[in-house]
């Protein structure tokens, strides 16, 4: 089968990534983005069996971090009257492989957790007075099950050799394995005497390069897919077609730009004219030219079969320059900001602290202090199994919240688009609440037209209430935008003070004429809207300007390209926009 066959579909690809993962699992990790299903079931199911006899374990990805590296077994502690480890899952599962579904809900802790073991293969018990250091060497499945741009910590994805896609293919495009479990085990034993071509890593660094990936670790990656390829098929020589496929596998699903085309290179350094034939070296006998690929040859061809591998959606994207995995930043202040509290959310690891300020976590507060028990019994307790707890042993639970975000719309209401704006705008709300209950978000809408801003819908989750009170909604009249950005800042403070992370989406031409006080005029209207604007960057809150004005090229000198930059916001030029185009751009431009 040629690499263009063998990864010609999403399941192939899929199948053939997880066979050369399951010879070689150890320090390694395979990426499968994909919902639960009957694809997903029946790749694992092949998985366990080829990673046979080594052990799969499966592990939550909200796992505590006394579940994941280990620490005190109170109960055994208290029986033995001494400190007693107890094992965790990265320990436990030495020599095997951990599985963990909703993967893009794992925590920066538990990534670096799992990332040092695919490192070092170890663990660092350090934690309840207990220190050592066990062997933890594993291997990794991550089922990312998320939406849209939802994915893994990348300190995690980078150190998993495989990413393949399944959110595509039904239990009708699942097809039979062509190798049997005694194959693997026959691979596996064979793998220590398979050697690299010399010249492998050379080529798979340039090609790399030319697909932008950056990761020394995916070359790395690349050499051990193809030492496995070469133990399947029972060889102990990687061949070329070995480097071929698992360039395919590892460098195809991590491009981030395409090559350039070869007319761009050679144009750019040209290289020397070939010498005439009849000018051959002497030294260098005719019958051996051509009888193997050449360094240049085998990069073209390990070229073109990563090209081939490339998912048709991952081609389409990377042709397009769009962006690919993005991840939420606590630190942008993002919908989806991760705040901590005492009372709500998911259980984090108890920290020290006093009671007054949350409640007892009782097995890690006697986890603290077991291992004083001796030192602080009297001498004639000694055989007694109490055990004294000190304020300093005390701890606290705490658990993570996500943070919500509150899409303000500000939307010109005025002119004889009006109702044309509005009817997009009130699409586009639609949309946007038909999935922002599972993230926590809101949308309000402020309208302005005649001399006032008023705030038509307040923040909601509710599609009925939006559908409301958006119902039979006005237009016309003038254009007072300082006063619609004025209402949407109030707002914005309101949003804050709940605990929600606010983003203003302007819709407008950007050609004020009413002023603040009531007043007409263009010229001091605008700078009542650029006033406006000013104060919106100044409380730090991100903005989102369309420019639905149908005339103008939205140059340096367009209104709305001039409040857009007042408010430090982004600037989208969308003259004929309908509601699915304002809600991709609105949900592009709103931090995940």
């Amino acid at each position: 089968m040629s690499v263009s066959d063998a990864v010609s579909t999403p399941w192939r690809r899929a199948s053939l990534a997880a066979a050369v993962f399951s010879v070689d699992p150890l320090g390694s990790g395979l990426l499968i983005r994909s919902g639960a299903g009957p694809a997903r079931d029946a790749l694992m199911a092949r998985i366990a069996e080829e990673l046979a006899p080594m052990r799969l374990s499966r592990a939550p990805a909200d796992i505590a971090d006394d579940r994941l590296i280990g620490g005190l077994d109170v109960a055994a502690t208290l029986r033995a009257g001494k400190p007693i480890a107890e094992t965790g899952v990265l320990a436990a599962a030495h020599g095997g492989v951990i599985a963990m579904a909703m993967a893009e809900r794992i925590s920066t802790g538990v990534a670096a957790r799992l990332a040092a073991a695919l490192d070092t293969g170890e663990v660092a018990l350090q934690r309840d007075g207990l220190s050592a250091i066990l062997p933890a060497h594993v291997g990794v499945i991550a089922m990312d099950e998320g939406q849209d741009d939802e994915a893994p910590p990348a300190a995690l994805s980078e150190r998993l050799g495989f990413w393949v896609n399944l959110e595509q293919v039904g239990w009708r495009d699942v097809e039979p394995p062509a190798l049997t479990p005694e194959d693997f085990a026959a691979a596996r034993k064979l793998l220590p005497q398979v050697r690299n071509d010399d010249k492998a890593i050379e080529t798979l660094v340039a090609i790399a390069a030319q697909f932008g990936v950056d990761s020394p670790r995916a070359v790395l990656f690349a050499l051990r897919a193809a030492r496995a390829l070469a133990a399947l098929r029972g060889e102990t020589k990687v061949e070329p077609e070995d480097i071929e496929l698992a360039a395919a596998l590892t460098l195809g699903p991590r491009a981030t730009r395409l090559p350039a085309p070869p007319e761009e290179q050679e144009s750019e350094d040209e290289p020397p004219p070939p010498p005439p034939e009849d000018e051959t070296p002497p030294d260098e006998p005719p019958e051996q030219k051509g009888e193997d690929n050449t360094p240049r040859e085998l990069e073209d061809q390990i070229l073109e079969a990563v090209r081939a591998a490339l998912p048709p959606g991952l081609l389409a994207a990377l042709a397009g320059a769009a962006p690919r995995n993005r991840r939420s930043s606590a630190k942008d202040g993002k919908s989806g900001e991760e705040i901590y509290s005492m009372q709500r959310g998911r259980p984090l690891d108890a920290r020290p602290g006093s009671l007054s300020k949350g409640r007892l976590a009782l097995v890690a507060t006697l986890r603290a202090a077991a291992p004083w028990r001796k030192l602080r019994l009297k001498p004639e307790e000694a055989d007694s199994r109490r055990v004294i707890v000190k304020p300093e042993d005390f701890r606290i639970r705490r658990h993570r919240q996500k943070k919500g975000a509150t899409t303000i719309f500000v939307v010109d209401a005025s002119g004889s688009l009006a109702m044309t704006r509005l009817a997009e705008v009130k699409g586009a709300i639609e949309m946007l609440l038909a999935d922002c209950y599972a993230r926590r978000d809101e949308v309000a809408l402020v309208a302005f037209r005649g001399r006032t801003g008023e705030i038509v819908l307040p923040p909601t989750r509710s599609t009925a209430r939006a559908r409301r009170a958006l119902s039979g909604l006005p237009g016309g009249g003038g254009t007072p935008i300082a006063a619609g950005l004025d209402v949407a800042l109030a707002v914005a403070d309101q949003c804050r003070r709940k605990g929600q992370t606010p983003m203003i989406v302007l819709m407008t031409d950007g050609r004020a004429n009413i002023c603040r006080d009531g007043g007409s005029g263009r010229p001091r209207a605008l700078e009542d809207a650029l006033d406006a604007a000013k104060r919106i960057a100044a409380a730090q809150v991100a903005a989102l300007a369309i420019d639905t004005a149908q005339v103008g090229g939205g140059g340096p000198d367009a209104p709305t390209r001039a409040l857009a930059g007042a408010m430090f916001g982004r600037y989208v030029k969308l003259p004929r926009a309908d509601a699915a185009v304002i809600n991709a751009v609105v949900r592009n431009a709103l931090p995940q």
